[in-house]
């Protein structure tokens, strides 16, 4: 069965810039530089840099200044005050700090050490929290004073198992924030000692032979999956691949000292703790940090701190341009991110003025990687010879949720303009540390990512689970996720595309498209949770005219919800579980529901007759 989707998108004007090949060149170089068995760190990368670049600002925050060679003295007092607590190489020490310079002096550290560090979402308690504990291995959590609460509410936490049901605790060690104290009930279970251990700890570098022998490619970070069908599980993220990161973005995007990049993204999270922090570190470069992404302050902030690169998800972006705003004088020469819409990118550059756009696709775990060199709107990347990636796109059976295979039992690549999953190719080699697929901390979810068998018998290549497409010149473009494309009416339906195709429905802040189940009717009906932009209500007419303008009629929400905010990662990726599991019920769903309704031509509110109108029977929660 084809996989193929196709929907009408807005036409825009594409203007590329060229590439010169030197700099295809120094990126592959770039790749190249660090070594699986190098003797190699990131505690060593610091402390070069702060050598070199001793009093040029790193970290900047409010109006706190910390230059390279204080934030490698803040990270040496970490280091020695947990090797005080009993920590050592291999160990794993989770972190559950925001967006604040301790973090940095935190991470940094425990990498001194040689130590593990997991990276624990700030707004989670519960059970993600401990299973968050749990699948980190964690000996000690260190906890910022302003997730204090998370802790607290969380049941059973401070019997939370580092090893096994009958292994001690992980230890709690508290870290203040002046800017947020949490109550006295809130610190009952923490311990508050470590505070005076840090400050009475030396800022002299650690021996560098605690961590003797430890190579690039050993394990230096877990970082969690952003969670939107599940619990989260941790990514294996060496040393190696996140220097090599920075080595290849800082060619990328010609980064010099001079540059100041913006963190606004939360740093447990990929997106800033990798490519942006590791990018900055190379170039010996600066980083204005928020605690939390604030479309109010942004433009003040890049302004006022003359920020010139800063990291991006597709959604901050949408929301800047759905807000008034003063960016004029801003000298931000550059974007790096994922998540950019063709709608989205036209208007960002008509509104804020030419930069370059590093659109690019990948995700935590992956071992294959896009990015977009020379603007072209819309495209995450581009293959100018198949030779010299490990990235494949292969034929997907959306409705049988499988790989098409041939005679052979095989997988088939897909040809310009089909529809397919990105794969990409595993290479162990002791002297390669491009195309390494890490994993996860268990072996059963890091085989749940591999194909094997995929070409031939005997090789194995990491599953993206996203779908894409590329043209006859050898641009990508992101479809959708694998499961978010649903199949109506006997078509095929791609989440993302109708997204992007209605996204400039006039008053809307954001569309999220799922399918949900129709009872007694095969496949998925589309769906929209919809939310208006402060000041706009939401127009069933308005809205059904621009679906018959964009969309075919079978890939148009039948189904419409009007949402007060969104349901959201901390990551500003959409969940779609629980909209999905809602449906259309109005029992289940207490925001405005709409039916549409095609032989009147708009959306009507939900009641029973409307739906028996359209000949749709009634929605019930499992």
């Amino acid at each position: 069965m084809s996989s193929n989707i196709s929907i009408e998108q807005p036409v825009v004007e594409v203007v590329p810039r060229a590439v010169t090949q030197a700099k295809m060149d120094r990126r592959a170089q770039a790749s190249a530089l660090i070594k699986p068995l190098d003797e190699y760190s990131i505690a060593d990368r610091l402390e070069a840099q702060a050598e070199q670049y001793g009093d040029q600002t790193f970290l900047t925050y409010g109006e706190q200044r910390f230059s390279y060679a204080e934030v490698n003295a803040k990270a040496n007092q970490v280091a020695h005050a947990v090797r005080a607590r009993g920590l050592e190489r291999g160990d794993t020490c989770a972190i559950a700090i925001e967006n604040r310079p301790e973090f940095f002096f935190t991470w940094f550290g425990l990498t001194k050490l040689g130590v593990v560090v997991a990276f624990i979402n700030t707004q989670v308690n519960g059970v993600p929290l401990v299973h968050a504990i749990k699948t980190a291995n964690a000996k000690a959590v260190i906890v910022g004073e302003e997730c204090a609460h998370n802790f607290a509410v969380t049941e059973g936490i401070n019997s939370v198992s580092s090893v096994s049901d009958t292994a001690s605790a992980s230890a709690l060690w508290l870290l203040p924030d002046h800017e947020n104290p949490a109550q006295a009930e809130h610190l009952a279970g923490l311990d508050q000692s470590f505070a005076q251990t840090l400050a009475n700890a030396s800022q002299d570098n650690p021996n560098k032979a605690l961590r003797a022998g430890l190579t690039a490619e050993t394990p230096t970070l877990l970082i969690f999956t952003s969670g939107t069908t599940g619990l989260p599980k941790a990514a294996v993220y060496s040393h190696m691949r996140w220097m090599s990161s920075g080595d290849v973005m800082a060619v990328t995007i010609d980064a010099k000292a001079e540059d100041v990049f913006y963190c606004c993204l939360p740093l447990y999270h990929g997106a800033a703790a990798t490519s942006l922090t590791s990018t900055a570190l190379k170039a010996g470069a600066s980083i204005v940090m928020r605690r939390k992404f604030s479309v109010r302050e942004f433009w003040r902030d890049v302004r006022n701190n003359d920020v010139t690169v800063c990291q991006y998800i597709g959604e901050i972006c949408r929301y800047l341009l759905n807000q008034p705003s003063d960016s004029s004088g801003h000298k931000l020469r550059c974007m790096m991110g994922a998540g950019l819409s063709s709608e989205i990118w036209k208007r960002w550059l008509e509104r804020f003025g030419d930069m370059d756009i590093y659109e690019g696709w990948g995700s935590t775990e992956a071992n294959t990687n896009l990015i977009n060199l020379d603007n072209r709107i819309g495209s995450c990347g581009r293959i100018p010879n198949w030779d010299k990636t490990n990235l494949r796109l292969i034929r997907y059976d959306l409705e049988g949720d499988e790989h098409l295979r041939d005679e052979n039992g095989f997988c088939i690549q897909c040809q310009p303009g089909e529809v397919g999953e990105a794969v990409g190719f595993i290479i162990n080699h002791p002297e390669i540390g491009g195309g390494r697929f890490e994993g996860y901390t268990t072996a059963e979810a890091t085989e749940q990512k591999i194909l094997r068998d995929v070409f031939q018998e005997g090789d194995a290549f990491w599953r993206s689970g996203d779908l894409l497409r590329y043209d006859e010149e050898g641009y990508f473009f992101f479809v959708d996720r694998v499961g978010d494309t649903f199949r109506w009416k006997s078509e095929n339906v791609s989440t993302q595309e109708v997204a992007s195709a209605l996204e400039d429905y006039h008053g809307a802040e954001l569309i999220n498209i799922y399918g949900v189940q129709v009872p007694d009717h095969e496949g998925r009906a589309g769906m929209a949770a919809i939310v208006m932009q402060d000041g706009y209500e939401f127009d069933p007419q308005a809205f059904y005219d621009l679906t018959e303008e964009r969309v075919p009629r079978y890939a148009a929400p039948q189904f419409v919800r009007v949402s007060a905010a969104a349901d959201m990662t901390t990551t500003f990726k959409l969940r779609k579980v629980d909209l999905q599991r809602q449906g259309y019920d109005p029992e289940a769903c207490q925001d405005p529901l709409f039916v549409r309704n095609d032989k009147l031509g708009t959306y009507q509110p939900y009641s029973q007759a409307v739906l028996g109108a359209v000949g749709l029977p009634a929605f019930k929660v499992a």
